[in-house]
């Protein structure tokens, strides 16, 4: 399972030879398509349609994670404690990709923290 974080998804709907060519090699590795929980929507939105056209294309090509259930907020939780990262979006994102997922991300040196803390995730950045 492949899991964006607002960087990851802003990277990937940019549109960019880059963008295309790392969507190809994804969807080689059989990690597509990507999966996005809405809190990274209310990240990476602005709320004006014309400025977000770019992105609700791209997020039309991917799966919406819009539950977090009890289960996986506790996990998210305890991937703070232990990494010692406030940031509870970044851990649900994380938490969300376990076991032996990968997280797309511009940030990677908070998820790693979490990482760190998991069963098999990869963060790969971007």
């Amino acid at each position: 399972m492949l899991v964006l974080d607002s960087g990851g998804l802003s990277h990937l709907a940019a549109r960019s030879s880059e963008a295309a060519a790392l969507i190809r090699s994804l969807r080689r590795e059989g990690l597509w398509p990507p999966v996005i929980p809405t809190m990274i929507l209310i990240e990476s939105l602005q709320g004006r349609p014309g400025r977000d056209a770019p992105l609700n294309q791209f997020i039309g090509t991917c799966l919406i994670e819009d539950s977090v259930p009890v289960t996986l907020a506790r996990r998210a939780a305890e991937l703070r404690r232990r990494s010692r990262n406030g940031s509870a979006v970044a851990a649900l994102v994380v938490a969300l990709a376990e076991p032996n997922g990968v997280v797309l991300t511009g940030d990677v040196g908070d998820l790693q923290a979490f990482a760190a803390q998991t069963n098999q995730v990869t963060v790969i950045g971007v």
